[in-house]
């Protein structure tokens, strides 16, 4: 559907007329089975990506408050440029350079703001980008503002980024992918991608961010899992996952750093992050080395679940048979059918959303599960139970598998 404005309107009456256009696209929206509205949680949580259950970890928050009671400042004053650059961002990104086995790494006040003001810094009007098909939306926004030429190939397909790489390319060329992905719950191939890399002059570039803490000996994500690290030029990831808590940040050499620092808006231009919100990171990072065991109950908890839908009849379904991690997707197809599905779930007291249009393709529409570490086997066993309800009452398994 075309956003408002699209189509100019006649006698115009200004902020009347505005409004009313924006009305009718919501209407549109909603007639498509599109239409979106906030929601309070409610239910037993297998929605938010709060994958290791951190967000209201006792620890976490008494680590929080002794902070907060040693510390004095709570807010940033200003930029870090100018006098928005305390001690306590200087430990934090030490912190998290080790935690992610770089030289150096910045923060950002988001995730999303991470990924912008990296990609709109680095890449320009003369450089190449092979994108995978799948990267989510703050990825493809980096990459519209840059400006630079985009090549988006299908989904994990290693064949198609080594026939691109082979092509002839005067300027400087880069490989973007996210490493787990958040829709489908699959891997990137990171090992592969860095040999082409490497074979062919590029750089590549990884948000890590729905796999950080949650594979590697420290925990640190997929690129650590793939022994990569130093072959790749940035490591985009959050604290608003697995951390619990809020934030984002780029790993990288300490060249790549000072670059961000000088030229990436995001970053010039935010007032600092909180010491509040730096204060928790640290903690987050406390709490994660201290207990290996949560990401692997992680890892367990979401075996169980998949193995309950695949011994239920599900197995052929082409989104579970990829997915590893927490997330757990259920394709339907029909919006109307996963919006439908995912109420009667919410019904048994589970927080399961559907996901729709324009996040993941249209006829694609589907249940996206986030099983979290503190998660017990009654809770995901009964989840399960309720799914294939919901699948089976809908006459949507055949859809689904």
């Amino acid at each position: 559907m075309k956003g408002p404005g699209s189509e100019p309107r006649s006698g115009s009456r200004g902020l009347d007329a505005v409004l009313a256009d924006l009305s009718v696209h919501v209407d549109g929206l909603r007639g498509e089975g599109l239409g979106r509205r906030l929601e309070t949680p409610n239910g037993l949580d297998f929605s938010s990506n709060d994958y290791l259950a951190l967000s209201n970890h006792p620890g976490l928050r008494r680590r929080i408050m002794d902070r907060l009671a040693e510390e004095t400042a709570v807010g940033a004053p200003a930029s870090r440029l100018l006098r928005g650059h305390l001690k306590v961002h200087e430990g934090l990104e030490s912190r998290l350079a080790d935690f992610k086995g770089t030289e150096s790494a910045l923060v950002y006040p988001s995730g999303w703001q991470a990924n912008v003001g990296l990609l709109t810094a680095l890449l320009g009007p003369g450089d190449r980008v092979l994108s995978d098909q799948l990267n989510h939306a703050s990825l493809i926004d980096g990459l519209r503002l840059s400006r630079c030429r985009k090549v988006i190939f299908p989904h994990l397909d290693v064949e198609a980024v080594a026939t691109e790489l082979a092509r002839p390319w005067t300027g400087r060329t880069f490989l973007v992918t996210e490493s787990l992905f958040s829709m489908d719950g699959d891997l990137a191939p990171l090992e592969r991608y860095a040999d082409l890399c490497d074979a062919h002059g590029a750089a590549l570039i990884v948000d890590d961010a729905h796999a950080t803490g949650l594979w590697g000996e420290r925990g640190s994500g997929w690129v650590e899992a793939c022994d990569v690290v130093d072959r790749v030029l940035a490591i985009v990831s959050t604290g608003g996952k697995s951390l619990g808590v809020g934030g984002g940040f780029v790993a990288g050499s300490k060249t790549l750093i000072d670059y961000l620092v000088n030229v990436s808006r995001s970053f010039i231009f935010s007032t600092a992050v909180s010491p509040l919100t730096a204060y928790a990171l640290e903690s987050a990072l406390e709490v994660l080395q201290a207990e290996p065991e949560r990401r692997q109950r992680l890892h367990l908890n979401a075996d169980r679940l998949r193995r309950q839908l695949r011994d239920a009849g599900m197995g052929s379904c082409p989104l579970l048979g990829r997915s590893r991690g927490p997330i757990v997707p259920v394709r339907i197809g029909g919006n109307d059918e996963a919006m439908e599905a995912a109420r009667q779930v919410q019904a048994d007291g589970f927080d399961v959303r559907a996901i729709r249009p324009p996040t993941v393709a249209e006829g694609t529409a589907r249940l996206r599960i986030s099983v979290h570490a503190d998660h017990t086997d009654t809770q995901i066993d009964a989840l399960a139970r309720s799914v294939l309800a919901a699948v089976s009452e809908h006459r949507l398994m055949e859809v689904t598998v």
